[in-house]
C-alpha cells in the first residue's frame, strides 16, 4: 500500500487544535475516510469493528461514508483516524512485508497491553485508550519513546 498523502498528522503546518474548526474538519474528512477505508480493507476488519474504531458510529453511517458521502467528521473521529494511521505507519516500519504485518496484527498477544487478545481485537474494543495502547506499544517496538 502506498504512503498516505492524506495523513492528516503529517501535513505541513497542521496542529491538532485546528480540528476545533468545523471547516477544517470538513476539509480533512473525505481524505481521512478514504485512508481509513484502505487500511480497513488491507487489515480485513469486519464492519462492526470499523464502526467501533470510528467511535461506535451506526453501520448505516459507515456505509454512507464509504460511498464518499462523508460530510464533516467530528474531532474525535478524525483523531481516531489519525491514531489508526499512526498504527499503520508503525506496522509498515516494523514489518517489511504485508503478511508479517497482518499476522502480528491478527494474532493473540499475551503482553500486558493486549491481555491475550490480538492488537486488532484490542483496537476493536473501540475506546481511545484501546487505540492508544496499540499505538504506544508499536512506538515502543520502534524505540520512539
Amino acid at each position: 500500500m502506498p504512503q498516505f498523502q492524506e495523513d492528516i498528522g503529517q501535513q505541513e503546518g497542521f496542529r491538532p487544535d485546528m480540528l476545533r474548526n468545523s471547516e477544517t474538519r470538513k476539509t480533512y474528512s473525505g481524505a481521512a475516510m478514504k485512508a481509513f477505508l484502505r487500511m480497513m480493507e488491507e487489515w480485513e476488519m469486519p464492519i462492526a469493528d470499523r464502526c467501533a474504531l470510528l467511535g461506535d458510529i451506526p453501520e448505516q453511517t459507515y456505509y454512507k461514508w464509504a460511498r464518499d458521502e462523508v460530510g464533516t467528521m467530528s474531532r474525535d473521529q478524525l483523531e481516531r483516524v489519525g491514531i489508526v494511521l499512526g498504527i499503520y505507519k508503525d506496522l509498515t516500519l516494523i514489518f517489511n512485508n504485508e503478511g508479517g504485518r497482518l499476522r502480528w496484527f491478527k494474532s493473540a498477544n499475551h503482553d500486558y497491553a493486549f491481555r491475550g487478545k490480538s492488537p486488532a481485537e484490542r483496537m476493536a474494543e473501540g475506546g481511545m485508550t484501546d487505540l492508544y495502547a496499540v499505538r504506544e506499544y508499536l512506538d515502543g517496538m520502534r524505540g520512539v519513546h
